[in-house]
């Protein structure tokens, strides 16, 4: 009997050009967190300084958000991974337009690149997972990881059987560091001039802390992109790879390797304005498709989770760590806030706003009053008859704009729902995709009868 073939490798190159060991226990990552904060601080002495000596009057805030810190939080972040990192994509994702142009460019980097494991680390990941001689169960396993994120690091694998995988690692020690990170992450960011004036860190890190509890069991992940699948069923331009059980672990995600370039690359001069179009339209029909038919929501729009194969025009469908099902209940009522926005009807935006949890009955009229005008400015696109120019829109800038001024002038209110605050960020960050992508979506027509009155 031949011994067993020993998997061939991938030569280093075609790896990410960084390495480093993840950071594991709570103090390692609290001395990390502890050196940034001192890096951001030195940082902004330094430019405070520097201002001084122009005779210029130093600010705290333009001393924080430098293209220098930019570059040491986003190199810290992609060193840690795990929570730290996946608030550094938040900030990337929903910052770009209110943040400073360097600082916001510098850590959109964190969307898609982080430090992969030295191979040490991987191997002994790999043999914990599935056992000595780990390397048998493939005829071809590359070391040279396709990409690396804030929770895992994803593996091109061939089986014996012929079957291409792509094998997403879970990095050690995350799931048990994510309570001490986002403790660690609200101490950090409570640095004046680190986070913009008005944003409610508790507010932002509960659910935070949630979903990185949720993206990290991968059994529930498996189980979500398997009904994910079921549920879309036939939709041409998209695709959900199918999940491999025989190959996944606890901490393991197998999968069909899915062709394709990451979606920012569409964001890129050259590429065809109707192209841009089509794919951020798809991904709004999406949207509504999982809210209101599916019922079953991926609420984590990062560029990340998608691949656009040029080849075919479709989209994969990568991430279902942050999928939450949506009740009937809930579907009536934001069915009915949609309803308010599209016709701009003040008084019925309110009770839906009321019904769905974004004001409360305790807060104050102002509050209220503030919450409303908002959600009308938000409804913008949805009243717009024609293609929303998403690239010429100045709306994401109007809504932090409001949020501000709500905040200075008469503070927030409750907040909403946990639930709620999901799939605002779903259909919020897929409007966002669209603008970075400069596309134009007919959103009354995506819509459709999906905020018809007589739609059940």
């Amino acid at each position: 009997m031949p011994p067993p073939t020993l998997p061939r490798t991938e030569p280093p190159a075609s790896a990410p050009a960084r390495h480093a060991a993840v950071p594991q226990g709570r103090w390692s990552r609290s001395l990390h967190l502890g050196r940034l904060a001192g890096e951001l601080l030195a940082g902004a002495v330094a430019t405070g300084a520097g201002q001084l000596a122009r005779g210029e009057r130093p600010s705290w805030a333009g001393s924080v958000l430098t293209p220098g810190n930019a570059q040491r939080l986003t190199e810290r972040l992609a060193q840690m991974r795990g929570a730290v990192m996946k608030l550094g994509q938040l900030m990337s994702m929903e910052g770009q337009d209110v943040l400073p142009a360097p600082f916001a460019e510098l850590l959109a980097r964190l969307r898609d690149q982080a430090y992969a494991m030295p191979a040490t680390q991987l191997a002994d990941v790999l043999e914990r997972e599935y056992g000595q001689g780990w390397h048998q169960r493939f005829r071809h396993f590359s070391f040279a990881p396709i990409a690396a994120a804030s929770i895992g690091q994803v593996h091109r694998a061939e089986t014996h059987e012929g079957e291409v995988l792509a094998l997403k690692i879970q990095y050690p020690g995350v799931r048990a560091s994510i309570d001490s990170d986002v403790d660690n992450l609200g101490l950090l960011l409570r640095m004046p001039g680190l986070t913009p004036p008005g944003v409610a860190l508790d507010t932002l890190l509960a659910p935070l802390r949630a979903q990185l509890q949720a993206e990290t069991d991968y059994a529930a992940e498996a189980r979500a992109a398997t009904d994910y699948r079921d549920r879309l069923g036939d939709m041409p331009e998209l695709f959900v790879p199918r999940v491999n059980t025989a190959h996944s672990t606890a901490h393991i995600l197998a999968m069909d390797f899915a062709p394709g370039q990451a979606l920012a690359t569409l964001m890129q001069p050259g590429v065809p304005q109707s192209q841009r179009d089509r794919v951020a339209t798809a991904l709004c029909r999406l949207a509504v498709r999982e809210f209101f038919d599916m019922r079953l929501v991926q609420t984590d729009p990062n560029f990340g989770n998608y691949l656009y194969d040029a080849d075919t025009g479709r989209i994969g469908l990568l991430d279902f760590g942050a999928a939450q099902a949506v009740s009937d209940a809930r579907v009536a009522q934001l069915r009915e806030l949609g309803r308010a926005l599209r016709q701009a009807h003040r008084a019925r935006t309110h009770e839906a706003a009321l019904a769905v949890g974004l004001v409360h009955a305790s807060d104050t009229p102002a509050q209220q009053t503030a919450v409303v005008n908002l959600l009308l400015t938000v409804g913008e696109p949805l009243r717009t008859q024609g293609p929303y120019d998403f690239g010429a829109s100045t709306l994401v800038k109007e809504v932090f704009q409001q949020g501000q001024e709500q905040f200075l002038a008469s503070g927030y209110g409750q907040p909403p729902p946990a639930d709620v605050m999901l799939l605002q960020r779903k259909f919020m960050g897929t409007f966002l995709l669209c603008a970075r992508l400069g596309a134009r979506v007919d959103l009354g027509e995506v819509f459709g009868s999906a905020l018809d009155e007589d739609a059940r």
